[in-house]
């Protein structure tokens, strides 16, 4: 049990929550939820330890184990991945380093070192310490780092795959109380579904997890904790029942507030009328001191969460056939990426690409880019953030896009595209410097970059704001073919909804990676996935992939 004694936190004058007191129970699951900037996050570091409350505090009690899901991706870097896993359970992992030592003396051991290795083999008995290395090997699998890297350095692993550990070190730890702060990043849907299973059946503790995946709060959550209206509220039941909670409550208080307005004006009236009756005043005075209660709660307090407004369009559609890929082949070095891939897409079709990191799907993209950009008189890499262009060209086959495309592009690595030193304005309206400067103002604006907001530095914007700023790109541009590398990463679940919903009525072309199972399942009309096995190219949603391929997909 995990107690809040009226907790507050502010920053400067913004208040994130204040008195808060309520109790994170045993054996629930709670994702916390919320805008971006409205505290979760700071909300689970003040229970973790790692940062102080204001007022208030937070009462763990002594026996429970927390695990806390770290954010430093490199102070591993010297151990061996499956040592660092192992680090998760810090009793057993200090018991079986000891033990190595006393053995190390050899011959000079003495009968207390003999005494003290007896002693540390029952704490390796009771943590389990002989299967120690097999289940943190599991774990590693399950997330996607096979066995055959468990012996290397935690070094040798590329930038997306070392959370993924330094998960796997936080879930074998044993842990009573689990605090993940958005561990599903740099998971791919494999690994997601994994996760989503240890979490709901293998995990019997506490669980409070900070998530903008809506289908991995779906799948886990018992309750949710709402970070808004500087406050924090319990709602039972998975993220999709808490929006209808939430927006129910909502209603009713407006309805409340709208019908206090009514019976107000009821008693200003009588009393406008009556007050200065010597008959009536007694009933005038009790009226005014009704008034004076009902005006008391007529002020709602304003949600902390804002949806900006995304809507794809364009000026000209492209022709009917939009893309035509034939014997495409492409290598880095030993690994080969595409090997005599084909396909085809037509106006209109949104392909999803899937697959576990470092199959190729940036690759993928990247060198259609590189095909569209071909030819265009301005700076193609400086302006759509593809670097490198001359490392996509295809090693074999061709890359054709079909007539009037009007291709644009969201990159992944959003340093690779945001130009350092630019205001969010000026780097918007280089893109187009006829346009209007109330026309890129007001694309800002609806990005939720109003007023000072869109003099923000681009090197200072933070992963939610530099996406959001990519998508203002797209959207002035109005180009009829959007290729979107992972668009979802650090938008929160109402930018996520509000782009969904933008992608779902664009009548243009959609070419797409996400590791989001809520956004893939819902605009995807057609599924690229690749593999080891080579590409698997499915004319239907994903769902009905899953539904085809389910346990196929899942074994490799």
């Amino acid at each position: 049990m995990i107690t809040l004694n009226k907790l507050t936190k502010r920053y400067g004058p913004k208040v994130l929550f204040e008195n808060v007191t309520l109790t994170f129970d045993p054996a629930k699951r709670y994702v916390l939820v919320g805008a971006n900037g409205a505290g979760k996050s700071t909300l689970l570091r003040i229970v973790s330890g790692e940062e102080d409350s204001d007022q208030g505090s937070v009462e763990i009690p002594s026996k429970l184990k927390v695990g806390v899901l770290k954010q430093d991706h490199s102070m591993f870097d010297g151990e061996r991945i499956l040592d660092t896993v192992l680090m998760g359970n810090r009793v057993l992992w200090d018991a079986m380093q000891e033990k190595e030592r006393i053995l190390a003396k050899g011959e000079a051991m003495t009968d207390d070192d003999g005494m003290r290795l007896a002693e540390l083999e029952g704490v390796v008995a009771e943590e389990d310490g002989y299967t120690a290395e097999s289940r943190a090997g599991e774990v590693l699998d399950g997330l996607g780092i096979p066995g055959a890297l468990h012996e290397q350095r935690m070094s040798s692993l590329a930038a997306g795959y070392k959370p993924r550990a330094l998960l796997a070190q936080t879930l074998f730890g044993g842990a009573d109380v689990l605090l993940l702060d958005e561990p599903t990043n740099h998971l791919d849907l494999d690994a997601i579904r994994w996760l989503e299973g240890f979490l709901t059946n293998d995990f019997k503790g506490t669980l409070l997890v900070v998530s903008h995946d809506r289908h991995f709060m779906n799948a886990i959550a018992t309750h949710v904790a709402d970070v808004d209206y500087q406050t924090v509220t319990f709602y039972t039941g998975d993220y999709d029942d808490f929006v209808e909670q939430k927006t129910t409550g909502r209603r009713q208080a407006e309805s409340d507030v709208s019908n206090k307005k009514k019976k107000i004006a009821e008693l200003k009236e009588f009393v406008a009328k009556f007050g200065a009756s010597a008959n009536r005043s007694s009933q005038a005075q009790s009226r005014v001191k009704e008034i004076e209660r009902l005006e008391g709660g007529l002020e709602l307090k304003r949600s902390s969460v804002v949806r900006p407004y995304v809507k794809f369009l364009f000026d000209k559609p492209s022709g009917r056939d939009v893309l035509r890929v034939e014997g495409l082949g492409k290598a880095f070095g030993d690994k080969q990426i595409l090997r005599d891939f084909s396909m085809n897409l037509t106006r209109g079709e949104r392909l999803a690409v899937i697959g576990p990191s470092g199959a190729g799907k940036s690759t993928l993209l990247k060198m259609l880019v590189k095909a569209a950009l071909v030819g265009l008189s301005y700076d193609a890499e400086r302006l759509h953030g593809v670097k490198a262009l001359a490392d996509y060209a295809p090693d074999a086959g061709q890359i054709v896009w079909g007539h009037d495309t009007n291709v644009g592009y969201f990159a992944q690595e959003h340093h690779e595209a945001l130009e350092a030193g630019l205001t969010a304005y000026a780097w918007l309206h280089r893109f187009d410097t006829r346009r209007e400067v109330e026309e890129v103002r007001a694309t800002l604006g609806r990005l939720l970059f109003s007023g000072e907001a869109g003099l923000k530095k681009t090197d200072s914007l933070s992963g939610g704001e530099a996406a959001r700023l990519l998508l203002a790109k797209l959207i002035l541009l109005k180009n009829n073919v959007l290729v979107m590398d992972e668009p979802t990463t650090h938008l929160d679940v109402e930018s996520i909804a509000a782009l969904v919903e933008a992608l779902s009525e664009f009548k243009g072309t959609v070419i797409v990676t996400s590791h989001d199972r809520y956004f893939v399942s819902t605009i995807a009309t057609k599924v690229l996935e690749l593999s080891s096995a080579g590409p698997n190219l499915w004319n239907g949603t994903y769902e009905e992939f899953l539904e085809k391929h389910g346990t196929e997909y899942l074994r490799r």
